[in-house]
């Protein structure tokens, strides 16, 4: 039998958990991406979705639309998803069933959609992060909790409210952010009063800015308590469908008028916000009966904190929420809603973090078993005759027919003390023990019967046995520590491991001795903790970093040995050479970052014609695989131009060469140029990769690329070549990408560079391309760079 050594602790080690963190910290902001990722995939397909129900369409024309769309109004794809949905055209709703919106509006007359083609680039940005943003986004109060964060930084706001129109035509406040529960209470329901800008501006259908405050508070009837605590206001619809059911407000501290920066911003913002309150259903309306009726009062003479609930079932038949039916009036402080009647409002309204905690998983329970739930006690902050103070409550879920009772049980202090004690064992996993070495009597407590896997009826161990609990190479050090602290009262820390039925588990037994008044220990307490976990990550994260060293010690050889390779196939002049008249400068600089080399080559030849052919290209991937597919597609390149094949007819010999070749799915760009010196003529084609750059008379311009796709795209690609003149002092320069793409810049941002920089005055000798690489490069590289510097001489380098 094997099994692992004891390292026994040492007085005031601790293990070191930092690993630990930074892996769950990486696994968590994995997890929020994906969770992102999959939300904004549904806000994707459905905006497709709409478009297809419209035109009739593929879900691929649907996807191309959105994007020409986005593209023409200078929008993110995701934002011109908002603003779709934001134009569906909703039918009515049937009893127990959520709005739907089969269509959306016609082309052109999308209400809410925003026009961003004048709009700052900075609003543009923050809308498209915005709209980001909002895919995590799942109530009204959710909502206004981003515009806050959202408008907040970037206009002072200090508060944002959200307000439905009602069948009467009032007001419901149903999101808010930056005001307190009292003042939202207040102001929860506002009647269909003149002087409310909310009003007026749902109404016409046309913001309202209260940017004057003396003028305003005679105008109108301004929230807020006092009402000067905001200085200006902004009270914006949500146009959705060619009107407006909902208004956002947002409130500053600060006076002056909103700029006409901050009202573009504040339309675009609202145009995103309608394809996000499309997804929100509007609370069914609760029936007044005299049945319900009776119900609340009951609940109103209940001494405990309950609340009667009914499932909100979707179109599958899952249970989506829980109308609250009847409530004590203890349920709105419980539930973070102080002074607000939960009484027919949703449950998800009322406490939109409930979807996550216990409770909620637990009245599905209910619902599924018929079972009665009771969760963990959880603490809860209360005023009691004026004073804060923590209580403990319990809560409970019970079956009542199709619906379910709630109820919250408050403990008194002896409760809480022995709860105290069990949470404590749980949470550290461990369990008290005593013994008593007079009367040979042993107390444990109920963990650690279940960290030994012992049936407490077989009673506690007495503690000379402990020892034998674990396993033969832990025997020895256990029994000296239990010796020591019998006979000379030396406490002890020590680990140990015992076999259960599910396997081997690492303890701990810390223990002192109790003497009497002649220093004989009588009496030992101490307690038991279980390491498994612990132990298991310590050699887990060391299992990790061997794997890690190896790995590193595997690609460093691998790029060592693809280096080598490259510069043997890829031969570097230290000089400009000369051909077919031209000046020829070559440059290769390899990645700086990461472990692998890249397939970056170029050639610069001498055909028998007298005609000079230039190549640069780029093989996708990095590796000695990429290395090797560069060799091949570059010796092959040239050797098929040198034979006699156009540069089309290379190229697409070269596709099917990589469709057929060991690595089936390699791909590659290049561009192949053949010149000819007697008439000054340069032929090209490209299979997807950057066109040439070509300065004249100390202008820069790319040369017009002809069409072609990459090596190893397709079966049936098609090529097409094109061609320009060279005059004496023209430069050309071919390159791949890693010259112009730095992120987060876009490779447009490095075309234009790279022109600029080729524009700028600059050495004519050999060298000169040194410059230009150091303007154009930053101080760490993530991809390979390959240059080749081509110069037709002018009249004085003759």
């Amino acid at each position: 039998m094997t099994s692992e050594p004891v390292t026994p602790a040492q007085p005031g080690a601790a293990p070191d958990l930092v690993e630990l963190a930074k892996i769950v910290a990486r696994q968590r902001a994995e997890l929020d991406r994906l969770r992102d990722q999959a939300a904004t995939s549904a806000v994707v397909e459905r905006a497709k979705g709409a478009v297809m129900a419209l035109s009739g369409c593929t879900a691929d024309a649907a996807g191309e639309q959105l994007l020409q769309q986005a593209k023409a109004a200078r929008h993110t794809l995701l934002e011109e998803c908002w603003i779709t949905l934001g134009g569906l055209v909703p039918t009515p709703a049937g009893p127990g069933r959520a709005n739907e919106f089969p269509g959306v509006d016609a082309p052109g007359s999308r209400a809410g959609a925003l026009d961003q083609s004048a709009a700052p680039d900075d609003v543009t940005a923050a809308l498209a992060r915005l709209g980001q943003a909002l895919v995590r986004v799942t109530t009204p109060h959710d909502l206004a909790r981003c515009l806050l964060d959202h408008l907040g930084p970037d206009m002072s706001a200090d508060a944002v409210l959200l307000y439905a129109r009602r069948p009467d035509g009032g007001l419901e406040l149903i999101g808010h952010a930056g005001i307190d529960d009292k003042l939202a209470a207040q102001w929860f329901q506002v009647p269909p009063l003149s002087g409310m800008a909310a009003l007026e501006s749902l109404r016409a259908g046309e913001p309202r800015w209260l940017e004057d405050f003396s003028a305003d508070k005679r105008r109108y009837l301004l929230i807020g308590d006092p009402p000067d605590r905001w200085r200006s206001r902004a009270w914006l619809p949500v146009l959705a469908a060619g009107s407006a059911e909902v208004c956002i407000g947002v409130l500053r501290g600060r006076a002056g008028a909103f700029t006409p920066r901050d009202r573009s911003h504040l339309r675009g913002v609202t145009g995103l916000c309608a394809g996000r309150l499309r997804a929100f259903d509007a609370p069914p309306e609760r029936a007044a009966d005299a049945a319900t009726d009776t119900v609340q009062a009951l609940f109103e003479a209940l001494p405990i904190a309950a609340m009667l609930l009914t499932p909100l079932r979707a179109a599958t038949g899952e249970t989506e929420d829980f109308r609250v039916e009847a409530a004590t009036a203890q349920v709105g402080d419980l539930l973070g809603r102080t002074g607000e009647e939960p009484a027919g409002r949703r449950l998800l309204e009322l406490r939109p973090a409930l979807a996550a905690e216990p409770l909620w998983q637990g009245c599905l329970k209910v619902l599924a078993t018929g079972k009665t739930y009771e969760g963990e006690p959880f603490a809860h902050e209360e005023v009691v005759a004026g004073v804060a103070e923590l209580s403990l409550y319990t809560a409970r879920v019970a079956p009542l027919g199709d619906a379910l009772v709630v109820s919250w049980i408050r403990h008194g202090s002896s409760d809480r003390q022995e709860q105290r004690l069990a949470d404590l064992q749980r949470l550290g996993s461990l369990g008290w023990a005593n013994w008593n070495l007079v009367t040979q009597e042993a107390s444990w407590s109920t963990q650690v019967f279940s960290l030994v896997g012992r049936d407490p009826a077989h009673g506690p161990v007495p503690l000379t046995e402990v020892p034998e609990l674990a396993l033969p190479e832990d025997t020895p050090a256990l029994t000296r520590a239990v010796d020591e602290l019998v006979y000379e009262g030396r406490p002890f820390d020590v680990p140990f491991r015992i076999r259960t039925s599910g396997g081997i588990r690492h303890l701990r037994l810390v223990a002192e001795a109790v003497a009497d008044r002649h220093g004989t220990p009588v009496e030992v307490h101490g307690f038991m903790q279980d390491m498994t976990a612990r132990r298991r990550a310590e050699l887990a994260l060391v299992e990790s970093e061997r794997a890690i060293l190896t790995q590193h010690d595997v690609l460093q050889a691998e790029r060592t040995l693809a280096s080598r390779l490259q510069h043997a196939l890829l031969p570097m002049a230290n000089r400009p050479v000369h051909l077919a008249g031209l000046r020829v400068e070559v440059a290769y600089l390899p990645a700086q970052s990461g472990v692998h080399v890249g397939g970056d080559w170029f050639s610069a030849i001498e055909l028998p014609d007298g005609d000079a052919l230039l190549v640069v290209g780029d093989v996708a991937g990095h590796g000695v695989d990429a290395v090797a597919t560069m060799a091949q597609l570059r010796f092959t390149a040239k050797g098929m131009v040198i034979t006699g094949s156009s540069l089309t007819g290379a190229l697409a010999r070269l596709n099917t060469l990589l469709l057929h070749s060991r690595d089936s799915h390699a791909t590659a760009t290049m561009v192949l140029a053949r010149y000819d010196p007697r008439r000054r003529r340069l032929v090209w084609a490209q299979a997807g990769h950057p066109p040439p750059l070509l300065l004249r008379d100390g202008e820069a311009r790319y040369l017009r690329r002809p069409g072609g796709m990459l090596l190893g795209a397709s079966t049936t690609p098609v090529y097409q070549e094109a061609e320009c003149r060279l005059d004496p002092g023209d430069r050309l320069i071919l390159y791949t990408d890693g010259l112009v793409e730095h992120p987060p810049d876009s490779i447009d941002r490095g075309l234009e560079q790279l022109a600029e920089a080729v524009a700028a005055p600059h050495g004519d000798g050999p060298g000169s391309l040194g410059p230009l690489l150091a303007r154009m490069l930053p101080d760490v590289r993530r991809d390979d760079v390959c240059v080749v510097d081509v110069r037709v001489p002018g009249a004085k380098d003759r």
